[in-house]
């Protein structure tokens, strides 16, 4: 069942805002249990009773053992009395269709209209008539009203209050890139926004976005990740090498390196005896090795949902979730559906929009990847024939798909890596660092993608392992 009413009655106790409850216009009739709308009942009378107060979720859960307390609801007003009223409509209209009366039903007494009634008291037209009108009422109904804007008083009652909460970590959460020279330039990747990795084809992507994964579980984050390029033994394997990497598990006799378990000794099931046995314990203990959580749909699972629908019942059915993954963005049925502006990419154009609209809905992080269009000049070209291709970060005018998934970007990162060096830039800062790239020491197959050391010639020192 859901638990957007309680969540509501949560968040409107904590704020001590019991006109939320007006402004959404829910009534105790519209939550699902008899417990809830007891609550709200009570919490209606309090506010009259004590000249427009607002009880506490102490006083709350003194009088009713069923009240069921979240604090620190992230989600928005408005899209918690919309997912009570979706699931209140959808009630009533079975309820109405099967022409049952209950005698408890406050909607029923108040209004007395069952299928039942109109059968009885109507034909033909006016039966349809009259069903049609008991249905336009159920929409009305269900509608949440939502003010035009803030206005100033708006904004002078709830500035002090977001910029504390902010600065206790409640408002909203902030989680590291793996590169702290990054970190420090952007601040790291904040809930509600949406940011892309946008690279040429085989540059890297999907092996960025595993690495940012080690980070987010590294921290403790519930991370939603869809892979629908690579198989989840893929996944893992890399995940295994980057951790193994991060921990010095080895080191490189040529470079003098800490590296990890190498990838391709993982997919080929040819480790060396120390690679292995460590390879095993990982395995063994990566539920308790890791803070944070994933949620894994990879290539060929039954469980890999491909629409932004389900994608939004997924996170509205697993509220815990902290980052969505989407690698990459162009896999996303959306991308290729309904294109209801007529205009060319409108249907990707779409998409992208309302992945934004999601992610700042449910307040987590989006992370995507799409693909940068190859743009070389015969000079580059030769260049790459004659296999001495140099480091080349895309520009945003390369990004594939749909230009709108640069524009709901925060930020836009993109990358290249070629013989074992890598650059991540920010093409796009919407808080600053446009333009800012780190250089990156990149041994792949070892599981390393670390930041250079400052200074130090590091594709001379590399150049031979590859």
């Amino acid at each position: 069942m859901s638990t957007a009413g309680m969540r509501f009655i949560s968040k409107a106790l904590d704020r001590s805002d019991s006109e939320a409850f007006k402004r959404c216009r829910l009534k105790p009739v519209h939550f699902p249990t008899r417990d809830e709308e007891r609550i709200v009942s009570w919490i209606e009378e309090y506010n009259q009773k004590n000249a427009g107060a607002c009880p506490t979720p102490e006083e709350v859960a003194a009088e009713f053992v069923a009240f069921e307390y979240y604090p620190d609801v992230p989600a928005a007003f408005e899209s918690l009395a919309r997912e009570v009223k979706e699931n209140w409509a959808q009630r009533e209209t079975v309820r109405l269709l099967r022409g049952k009366l209950d005698p408890q039903d406050q909607e029923e007494q108040v209004r007395g209209i069952t299928v039942k009634k109109l059968f009885e008291e109507k034909e033909g037209i006016e039966l349809v008539r009259g069903l049609l009108s008991e249905l336009e009422h159920i929409e009305q109904e269900a509608d949440v009203s939502k003010r035009l804007g803030r206005n100033l008083r708006d904004m002078s009652a709830d500035g002090l209050e977001e910029y504390h909460r902010r600065k206790e970590g409640k408002s909203f959460k902030m989680w590291r890139t793996p590169f702290e020279t990054l970190n420090k330039e952007i601040g790291g990747l904040y809930s509600g926004d949406v940011y892309t990795i946008f690279a040429e084809s085989g540059r890297g992507k999907s092996y960025l976005t595993i690495a940012f994964l080690d980070e987010f579980l590294r921290q403790g984050a519930t991370v939603l990740f869809k892979s629908y390029e690579l198989k989840w033994f893929l996944v893992l394997a890399r995940l295994i090498s980057i951790a193994s990497a991060r921990d010095e598990a080895f080191t490189d006799v040529r470079t003098k390196r800490k590296i990890g378990i190498r990838n391709k000794g993982i997919l080929t099931g040819k480790l060396t005896g120390a690679e292995e046995g460590l390879y095993e314990q990982m395995v063994r203990e990566i539920n308790d090795y890791y803070p944070g959580q994933i949620i894994l749909q990879a290539k060929s699972d039954h469980e890999l949902t491909r629409s932004l629908s389900e994608l939004d019942q997924e996170l509205r059915s697993n509220q815990g979730i902290d980052v969505v993954v989407i690698d990459p963005f162009n896999n996303v049925s959306d991308v290729y559906g309904r294109n209801v502006n007529k205009t060319a990419g409108g249907a990707a154009e779409t998409a992208a929009r309302r992945f934004e609209q999601i992610i700042g809905q449910y307040d987590v992080v989006g992370l995507t990847t799409v693909q940068a269009s190859v743009e070389n000049s015969q000079k580059d070209k030769e260049k790459i024939r004659a296999g001495k291709r140099e480091l080349k970060l895309p520009t945003r005018d390369q990004v594939k798909t749909t230009k709108a998934v640069l524009e709901v970007s925060s930020n836009l990162f993109s990358f290249d890596n070629v013989d074992g060096v890598a650059r991540i830039g920010t093409e796009k800062g919407r808080n600053g660092g446009e333009g800012f790239y780190v250089d990156l020491i990149a041994m792949l197959d070892y599981g390393v993608l670390r930041e250079a050391p400052s200074g130090e010639a590091v594709r001379e020192q590399f150049t031979a392992v590859f």
